[in-house]
């Protein structure tokens, strides 16, 4: 099939390209604009690192490693029930449960990296903000107790007072996703829909298909076309109906 064969496809069924596209375009805009639940995020830095008995850090190759070992430990600390526990214990104003922050919370660090980015999703970004800061307190206070060793610093804590954008709220983006998902479906459909068709309609696809010449065409009648004959033979026997009616008079 040739190039101008698939233009001339999707030509014939422009209309429901469109129409599928508008549709998809129209109903995400809604979805986006109505239907969204605002979720911010909001996030404190931890650093790792190891401090001597007089309170100065120790900055050796051997220390920074250990610490970015104990990291992936550290990962699996923040979320269990003794530090949920203790932070639904410390601060009953949050109005969470422990496994509702445990599963709203999420530990990530860089490689080789000694610092540690917590962040806390919630509808409400204040919320979120007090709840991260919550958990960031109570974990820097615990872990000398369960590591047996103090080298948690908060870097930094989330800002309550900032205003920020809402992290899954983004309907430009989305109808913009939506527009090529729905062009490529619809143009999917269109090609199928024509393979499934086994008519011949035009005498392009006759001459294509067949090899042969074409030596009549008969046009296509529009409900317009068969109203004026009606109209036109309807005239015809009115009129002579009226010569008939005077030759017998006279």
């Amino acid at each position: 099939m040739e190039l101008k064969q698939y233009f001339r496809i999707l030509q014939k069924k422009w209309w429901l390209i469109m129409a599928i596209i508008i549709l998809a375009m129209a109903a995400t805009g809604i979805k986006s604009y109505y239907f969204t639940t605002p979720i911010y995020a909001a996030n404190a830095k931890l650093i790792v690192n190891q401090s001597s008995s007089d309170g100065a850090a120790t900055l050796n190759a051997s220390t920074i490693q250990t610490s970015i070992f104990l990291i992936n430990s550290y990962k699996e600390i923040i979320k269990s029930s003794a530090i949920m526990n203790k932070v639904v214990e410390k601060f009953p104003n949050l109005g969470e449960s422990a496994g509702q922050i445990s599963a709203k919370i999420s530990v990530t660090s860089a490689n080789n990296s000694q610092v540690m980015n917590l962040v806390y999703q919630d509808t409400s970004y204040a919320k979120a903000a007090e709840i991260v800061n919550a958990v960031s307190t109570v974990f820097k206070d615990q872990i000398p107790q369960i590591m047996k060793v103090d080298n948690i610093t908060i870097l930094s804590e989330a800002d309550t007072a900032v205003s920020p954008a809402p992290i899954n709220f983004n309907p430009i983006m989305n109808m913009l996703i939506s527009f090529v998902v729905s062009l490529m479906l619809a143009i999917g459909l269109v090609f199928l829909l024509d393979y499934l068709d086994d008519t011949l309609q035009t005498e392009v696809e006759i001459t294509e298909i067949l090899d042969v010449p074409v030596l009549a065409v008969v046009g296509k009648i529009t409900k317009g076309d068969l109203k004026r004959s009606a109209r036109m033979k309807a005239k015809q026997k009115t009129k002579a109906s009226e010569g008939q009616y005077a030759t017998i008079n006279q």
